[in-house]
């Protein structure tokens, strides 16, 4: 799992770098577009940081690029695509979030999709993703609490919602078991492309 998480940060770091030189961005630009400062994204790109999942999120979102391209190296393949419980786990972040890259954004579908775990009394907050962002939540164990605009609503398991993603939005675990979900992030013609 650590040779997992450093495979992952490495690809990370090489990819916000490649991004930004393919914007041909200085990093005060990408700052601006992102909202992640100046400093946290060179130690990313040094290598020398482990960004949280809402990090990622806002860098993603400031490229406009799939959130999965931060995390998995693979490009999309015809046909069936088989993925490894164990493949392209990031966290525990200092929010106690933990991702798990379950299929990569392919963009003949448009979508990726994310086994989601939140610690005991987590909460993740998330800026807004890129115009056109659609997340499709639906709890698998444990119980949720999920904010959009500022209204929280509770999902229990079996449940589910989807919301445009393009505003304000946090998932909490209120509870002293931990929180489970698929997150299925759907991207509209536009929305993002793939690196």
């Amino acid at each position: 799992m650590a040779s997992e998480a450093h495979s992952i940060a490495k690809h990370i770091a090489s990819t916000v770098k490649q991004l930004r030189t393919q914007h041909g961005w200085s990093l005060d630009r990408t700052a601006g577009e992102t909202g992640v400062s100046k400093a946290m994204l060179g130690q990313i790109e040094r290598g020398e940081s482990s960004p949280t999942v809402s990090t990622l999120w806002k860098i993603a979102s400031g490229f406009r690029v799939s959130f999965s391209t931060l995390f998995d190296s693979q490009k999309p393949v015809q046909g069936e695509l088989r993925r490894d419980s164990r493949e392209s786990v990031w966290g525990d972040d200092s929010a106690g979030m933990q991702a798990r890259l379950i299929f990569p954004y392919d963009p003949l579908l448009g979508f990726e999709m994310f086994m989601i775990e939140l610690a005991p009394g987590a909460i993740s907050e998330s800026a807004p993703h890129a115009e056109g962002v659609v997340e499709h939540i639906v709890v698998v164990e444990g119980e949720m609490e999920l904010r959009i605009d500022d209204r929280w609503q509770t999902l229990k398991v079996g449940e589910g919602l989807r919301f445009f993603a393009d505003r304000p939005h946090a998932m909490r675990n209120a509870t002293a078991t931990r929180l489970r979900f698929h997150d299925v992030i759907h991207y509209l013609p536009g929305a993002a492309s793939s690196a």
